[in-house]
């Protein structure tokens, strides 16, 4: 496994993938959604933590997006879940 040298913060995320922030944001609350160690907390500072991703993080999001949107039924089912 390749070490992590920088991670991208979720609404650059959003940015990349043309997605919905809130979605994003719903989708990583749960920590199970992804691998471990794919969703980091960034402090910005004293009080405020901004959630960010690794590289397989997006990886694995993105890969989440495209299977959820194989059908109409897929998609409502996984909005649903969110």
């Amino acid at each position: 496994m390749a070490t992590t040298t920088y991670v991208c913060i979720l609404s650059h995320v959003a940015n990349l993938l043309g997605e919905d922030l809130d979605l994003l944001e719903a989708i990583v609350s749960n920590d199970d959604n992804l691998t471990y160690g794919n969703i980091v907390s960034v402090q910005v500072d004293q009080e405020t933590y901004q959630t960010a991703l690794t590289d397989d993080g997006i990886g694995e999001l993105r890969d989440m997006l495209r299977a959820a949107r194989i059908s109409t039924e897929e998609w409502q089912g996984f909005l649903e879940d969110f």
